[in-house]
């Protein structure tokens, strides 16, 4: 498979952030086992591999990216965003407001500009990867990167 140009990579190649492309492929459905199966297709650990969610908190979207071995805390999220109440977009609305399909979700070049929250779990390790918005697509870059081109907020958001 040939890396092809993104949303995603052209708003990193934009904002002059140094990232790696790596190609993948993997049998199984998105869904449950979908990110650890990408983790290995990529030879990362699952900790390591983040995915990212369109949440409305408050009916406002906003994305919160977590490692793809754990589940997001809405609670968490909401105090983070200031909301009384957050929810896992439907796919209809995240699709919508992120402008990817599901399994290609990329916090960057989103077709809105939405409120960004990391897992600060991120800031453990000296490289994450992050859906280069294309399912068989992934980024590897410094956490610090991605939170300083996304303006994203590091808070514990995963649970398990």
């Amino acid at each position: 498979m040939i890396v092809r140009s993104t949303r995603a990579t052209k708003a990193l190649d934009t904002l002059g952030v140094d990232y790696r492309a790596v190609v993948y492929r993997v049998s199984e459905r998105v869904g449950e086992g979908y990110g650890e199966a990408v983790a290995g297709a990529i030879g990362m650990a699952p900790e390591r591999v983040f995915k990212t969610l369109v949440i409305e908190a408050d009916r406002v979207g906003t994305v919160a990216i977590i490692p793809v071995s754990k589940r997001l805390s809405t609670k968490a999220l909401a105090r983070a965003a200031g909301a009384k109440r957050a929810t896992l977009a439907s796919p209809q609305v995240a699709e919508r407001l992120a402008g990817y399909v599901i399994g290609g979700v990329s916090p960057f070049g989103l077709r809105r500009r939405l409120a960004v929250f990391i897992d600060e779990s991120a800031l453990a390790y000296p490289e994450i990867a992050v859906s280069g918005g294309l399912r068989g697509l992934q980024l590897v870059m410094r956490p610090s990167a991605l939170i300083s081109a996304l303006e994203a907020v590091p808070v514990p958001l995963a649970l398990g």
